[in-house]
Order: C-alpha cells, then sequence, then structure tokens
C-alpha cells in the first residue's frame, strides 16, 4: 500500500475494514493481524501508528457507529418548534424510519455472538447518548407538562435499554411475531407512564426491519 495517503485517510481505511472483520468474525475473534492482512500490506507499526490497541480500534469503530445517530438526536433535542413529548416521539420515528436502517439490518451480525461490540455500544449508549440527548429532553419535557418523569435520568436509560437492546432483533434474534409482541408491551408500559410516543408506522417498521434481519442471517 502506498504510504503517501493523507493520515485521516489511513485511519478511515482501517476502521472500515475492522468494522467489517468485527461484523463477519465477531471482535474476539479477530486479530490486529487479520486487520493486516486485509490492508494491501500496511504494516503492524502503520497500524499502531494510528491506533494503541485493538481495544482503541474498538472504540473508535463504536464512535463511527453512533456519529450518526447522535446527529440526529443533536438536531431533535436543540429544536425551539417541539415540546419534550414531541421531541422523543420524533427520535423514536426518526431512529426506526430513516432509510440507512435497512443497510445495517442487511449487513448485521448476531450481535449476542459478538459481545464485546456490544458492550462497547452499550456503554456508548448510557455514558453519552442518555446523559447528553434523551435525558434533557425528558427534562424539557417535564418542565413544560408534556411529560411526567419523576426521575428523567433512570427513565432515559430505561428507555435506551428496552429501545436500543431489548427490542432489538441483532441481539434476541427475535422473530416478526416476537418483535411485534415486544413492542405492543412496550408500548403498554410507556402509555401507562403517560408516554404514548409510539404509533403504527413504527410498528410497521420494525416488523420491516425485523424481516430484513432474519432474511439475511
Amino acid at each position: 500500500m502506498a504510504r503517501n495517503k493523507h493520515p485521516e485517510e489511513t485511519a478511515n481505511l482501517i476502521l472500515d475494514t475492522a468494522l467489517r472483520l468485527f461484523m463477519e468474525k465477531g471482535y474476539e475473534h479477530t486479530s490486529i493481524q487479520d486487520i493486516i492482512n486485509q490492508l494491501g500490506g500496511l504494516s503492524k507499526g502503520a497500524i499502531y501508528h494510528h491506533f494503541k490497541s485493538k481495544e482503541d480500534i474498538l472504540a473508535a469503530v463504536t464512535d463511527r457507529i453512533t456519529a450518526d445517530s447522535n446527529r440526529m438526536l443533536q438536531e431533535i433535542r436543540d429544536r425551539k418548534d417541539m415540546n419534550g413529548k414531541d421531541k422523543l416521539k420524533a427520535i423514536f420515528r426518526e431512529s426506526l424510519l430513516r432509510p440507512v436502517q435497512d443497510e445495517i439490518f442487511t449487513v448485521a451480525p448476531d450481535m449476542s455472538s459478538n459481545p464485546r461490540l456490544m458492550y462497547s455500544i452499550l456503554k456508548e449508549t448510557m455514558d453519552l447518548t442518555v446523559p447528553d440527548y434523551i435525558q434533557p429532553i425528558l427534562e424539557e419535557g417535564s418542565a413544560d407538562g408534556s411529560i411526567l418523569a419523576e426521575h428523567p435520568k433512570e427513565v432515559s436509560e430505561m428507555l435506551m435499554l428496552l429501545t436500543n437492546f431489548w427490542l432489538n432483533p441483532m441481539i434476541f434474534n427475535s422473530t416478526v411475531e416476537e418483535s411485534c409482541r415486544k413492542f405492543q408491551v412496550l408500548d403498554q408500559v410507556l402509555q401507562g407512564m403517560g408516554l404514548d410516543v409510539f404509533d403504527e408506522d413504527m410498528k410497521n417498521r420494525l416488523e420491516e426491519l425485523t424481516q430484513i434481519y432474519r432474511e439475511h442471517q
């Protein structure tokens, strides 16, 4: 591989390759040498110039996976024309309905066999997504009266755990019917808390994404 590439281009190539291998083989079963073998002659020293370790590569891969979602969350969080409840519903709608989800569910692995990658995403969700995006929206909703949440932090954590993980067919390999039942149960729980933020379009989209995922396993 030519050595005159811009450093950012080389780093992106490493991350592209690492993400693909993590998805295909699992983080635990991918070595630095596996990554090197897919880089057309890039040396181990060149990789360590950009990343200190395989764990460092995993952290960067996780950042890349969540970056686009976080941009969407920030845009909705900062809108001035919506109350807290409307923002929360907009986040769930956008997360499910955006077209890129088709590609994600087509190529995604069974996350239950990729525990380190799954934990990295979980930690990013709880350490960044909850306090920076979801909790402020719950607090705004509590202040404007659109959401009744005595404990916004804990409700935010629960929402992210249930929607991003329990409801995710990539983690539990749910059938379409199981995903539908989970969605209905979660909808009932949230409505019991005054959070009627799901609708039929979201349910249909979850069923569609579950079907896409299972067809490509």
